[in-house]
C-alpha cells in the first residue's frame, strides 16, 4: 500500500513541475523581482505544508508507511529531517544561482531568454538528481565507508569554494563547451530563440545551446555536492528525493528575486562553506557520533542568518577587488568590532532559538520554554526583546494567580 504514497506524491511533484515550468511560466519573458519574490514565499510556503503532511504521513504510519525499515522514524524525526534537508539543499542552491548568472552575463543571454534556459535547466536537475539520490541510496546501504568519500567530496568543495571565486572561472574552458565547438561554429544570433542556426549554408549553434550546456552541467557540479550532504541528515528515500525536488522548484523565482544583487549577498557564499564543511563532519561520524538534526537545523539558521546580516552590515568592496578569493572576505569578517560580533551572534543565535520555538507550536516541543530562552537572549542585546520578555512574564504571572485562585 505504500506504492499509492509513493504514486501520488510523485502526481503531485509533476503536477507542480507543469504548473510552475508551463501554466505560469510559458514562453520566453521578463520576469520582475515582485513577481519572483512572491513566488519564492510560495514555494517556500508549498515545502512547509508538505512537511506538515510528512509529519502525520509517519506519525500516524497511514497505509503501513512506518512498518518499512527505511522509513521507521516518527513522525516529529521525519519532519525536522525535512525541514533540514530542505534548507540545506535550498542554501546551496545559491550559489548555484550566482555561477548561472555568471554564466549569462558572460554569454549576454538577453533578459527575456533567461527564463526560458532557467526552465529547461530545472527539468535537467530534477532528472540528474533522481539519477544520483538513487544511486547514493544504493551505495550508502552497500558500502559504509562511502561516507569518507562523501564528506572528502563536500570537504574539498568548500576548500575549492573558499580559495576560488567565481569571477576567475573562465567558461571558455569548460570540456563540453570545447567539444561542441569542435563540431559546429558559433553565431551571436538570438533571434527566435532557436538553439541552432546556419552560417555560411552551415549548421551553426547559438549562445543560448551554449547556455542550457553549461546551466545542466551546472546542476550536475552542484548536484555531486548536495546529494552527499543530504545523507548526511536522512538516509530514508522518500525524504532524500522530496526534500532535493522541492528545493529545485520555484529555483527561477529565486534566480530573480537575487541575481540582480549576488554582490551585496557576498557573504551568504561564505556561509555556503561553512555549511559545506559542518555536514562533512557530520556525514563522516555518521555511523559513531550521529549529530542530531535539530541541532543541524539551528547551525543552518544561525550560519545563514550571520551571512546575511554580514551582507547587510558590511558594505561590499570596489569592483575591482571581485576576482579575489572569498578567504578575504573571512579576513574581513575576523576584523569586525568586538561590538559588531557580540551583536551579529546574539541576533543569530537568539533568532535560530526564536525560530525553534515557534515550530514547535506546530511540530511537538516545549514552544513555552524555547520561545522564552530565545527572547531571553536577544534580549541581551535588542530593547525590543526585552519587552515582549517582559510582557510575557506578566502574561504568565497573571495566569498563575488566576489558577491559584
Amino acid at each position: 500500500m505504500t506504492v499509492s504514497i509513493w504514486i501520488g506524491v510523485i502526481a503531485l511533484i509533476i503536477g507542480l513541475l507543469v504548473l510552475d515550468l508551463i501554466v505560469l511560466n510559458r514562453g520566453a519573458r521578463i520576469v520582475c523581482v515582485k513577481e519572483s519574490l512572491v513566488w519564492t514565499v510560495t514555494w517556500v510556503a508549498l515545502a512547509l505544508c508538505f512537511n506538515v503532511f510528512v509529519y502525520f504521513l509517519y506519525e500516524n504510519n497511514w497505509l503501513g508507511w512506518s512498518d518499512l525499515a527505511s522509513h521507521n522514524a516518527s513522525g516529529q524525526q521525519a519532519a525536522i529531517q525535512f525541514l533540514t534537508g530542505f534548507l540545506m539543499e535550498k542554501s546551496l542552491s545559491i550559489d548555484n544561482i550566482f555561477v548561472i548568472a555568471m554564466i549569462f552575463s558572460y554569454l549576454k543571454i538577453p533578459v527575456v531568454e533567461q527564463h526560458r534556459m532557467l526552465l529547461w535547466g530545472i527539468l535537467g536537475a530534477v532528472g540528474l538528481r533522481v539519477i544520483m539520490i538513487t544511486l547514493g541510496v544504493a551505495l550508502m546501504e552497500r558500502f559504509q565507508w562511502i561516507v569518507y568519500l562523501f564528506g572528502g567530496l563536500l570537504l574539498a568543495t568548500a576548500v575549492k569554494m573558499l580559495m576560488i571565486r567565481h569571477g576567475n572561472v573562465n567558461i571558455n574552458r569548460n570540456p563540453l563547451l570545447i567539444m561542441v565547438k569542435k563540431f559546429y561554429p558559433v553565431v551571436d544570433d538570438f533571434k527566435g530563440g532557436y538553439f541552432f542556426s546556419t552560417l555560411n549554408g552551415s549548421r551553426a549553434v547559438t549562445p543560448l545551446l551554449l547556455a542550457l550546456i553549461l546551466v545542466v552541467s551546472t546542476n550536475l557540479i552542484f548536484a555531486l555536492d548536495s546529494i552527499p550532504a543530504i545523507f548526511a541528515v536522512t538516509q530514508d528515500p522518500f525524504l532524500v528525493f522530496t526534500c532535493n525536488v522541492f528545493s529545485v522548484l520555484g529555483l527561477h523565482a529565486l534566480y530573480f528575486t537575487i541575481a540582480g544583487h549576488v554582490e551585496r549577498f557576498r557573504y551568504i557564499k561564505l556561509s555556503l562553506v561553512f555549511i559545506l564543511v559542518y555536514f562533512a563532519i557530520k556525514i563522516t561520524l555518521i555511523y559513531y557520533y550521529p549529530i542530531p538534526n535539530i541541532i543541524s537545523l539551528v547551525i543552518i539558521g544561525s550560519i545563514l542568518t550571520l551571512g546575511i546580516l554580514a551582507s547587510l552590515f558590511i558594505s561590499p568592496r570596489d569592483s575591482d577587488e571581485d576576482a579575489t578569493p572569498l578567504f578575504n572576505d573571512l579576513v574581513v569578517l575576523a576584523v569586525l568590532s568586538y561590538r559588531q560580533a557580540r551583536r551579529i551572534v546574539v541576533l543569530v543565535l537568539g533568532t535560530s532559538v526564536l525560530l525553534v520555538g515557534v515550530a514547535m507550536i506546530v511540530l511537538p516541543g516545549p514552544a513555552v520554554v524555547v520561545i522564552p530562552i530565545g527572547l531571553g537572549i536577544l534580549a541581551i542585546e535588542f530593547a525590543w526583546a526585552r519587552r515582549w520578555l517582559k510582557k510575557i512574564r506578566q502574561t504568565a504571572g497573571k495566569i498563575r494567580k488566576r489558577i491559584r485562585h
